[in-house]
């Protein structure tokens, strides 16, 4: 017999072990319940994924699971958070037993990693889309913000980038993907939680690269009406993602492509080596990659060159 969708909510989305002591109610009622400690601010982002546009209708339902969960955990490393809840609202064509079970496994398995309770969301029927909604805690006037980065100040990124923006590439042309570090960035990104909470009051700007790092970058610029200087060459890069570079002189993939998922932050030049050995710490490839300037605008070097990008980056409604 078909499931009906408050069969769906008892057997796919009600189970849990996880209960935060904040969680005054969880799914079962018209709205959750949650407490908000006294010290500490309430950070919330939502993402939703679409069919045909941030996922292949192929994905393993397991690591798409994984990444509607991943994206939003991501948004709140970037403000330094602690996760603690998350709401998902799921639009299906039909109800596929076997592709629920796939997708909550990826998404239930990144939730006890990081100690997400799922405190409710919604089902209904149509194009297949997932939105997630995360929630997390941060220490009062802790949370990291894109407004605070100061001329001087070293930007860094997390861990190598453009993988993810590769792999796309040559699954959009028909290419095999040969490298599984490209599959796995695309599929199963990892949110930086760990490194975002270590980087309160140190960091003085952070967001997450979501839309490519020359657009993620400009965020902070403009918020902190500041100018940068990049170069080329420090860019971290997987080695698939350097060749790619160095035989197509695509060196606007890595700046502009989009779905890191890694973190791009600024601090003052003099704890570089703090920084360094917490990333070292944390086994994160990153490294600083310029310097924030007194001018507005984004400087890329290349080879002591200017680099003109023919994109910045991902944007649902380009202008014309």
């Amino acid at each position: 017999m078909p499931l009906g969708e408050f069969d769906l909510i008892r057997r796919y989305f009600a189970p849990g072990g996880i209960r935060h002591p904040e969680t005054g109610l969880g799914i079962g009622d018209d709205c959750a319940l949650l407490s908000c400690p006294p010290d500490m601010e309430l950070a919330v982002t939502v993402d939703t994924l679409v069919a045909g546009i941030h996922f292949f209708k192929d994905v393993s339902p397991e690591s798409l699971g994984h990444k509607a969960l991943a994206v939003n955990l991501s948004d709140l490393a970037a403000m330094g958070a602690q996760p603690k809840w998350c709401t998902l609202a799921l639009t299906l064509p039909e109800v596929t037993e076997t592709w629920l079970e796939g997708f909550m496994r990826g998404f239930q398995a990144l939730a006890e990693r990081h100690a997400v309770q799922l405190i409710g969301g919604d089902t209904t029927r149509g194009p297949l889309s997932i939105t997630v909604q995360a929630m997390g805690l941060a220490p009062r006037g802790q949370a990291l913000r894109r407004s605070g980065a100061r001329p001087g100040d070293l930007i860094y990124v997390s861990h190598p980038i453009g993988a993810a923006g590769l792999a796309l590439r040559q699954r959009l042309s028909g290419q095999s993907i040969e490298d599984s570090g490209l599959v796995a960035a695309l599929e199963r990104p990892e949110p930086r939680l760990a490194l975002g909470q270590q980087l309160r009051g140190l960091a003085t700007a952070c967001i997450d690269i979501s839309d490519g790092l020359a657009a993620d970058l400009g965020h902070i610029l403009e918020a902190s009406r500041v100018g940068a200087r990049i170069h080329f060459e420090r860019i971290p890069l997987l080695d698939s993602v350097r060749r790619h570079v160095q035989e197509t002189g695509e060196a606007n993939l890595p700046l502009s492509s989009g779905d890191d998922y890694e973190l791009c932050f600024t601090i003052p030049p003099k704890r570089r080596a703090e920084t360094d050995a917490m990333l070292l710490e944390l086994g994160l490839g990153g490294c600083d990659i310029g310097v924030i300037a007194d001018q507005p605008g984004l400087n890329i070097l290349c080879e002591g060159h200017e680099l003109i990008l023919e994109t910045f980056g991902h944007d649902h409604f380009p202008k014309a």
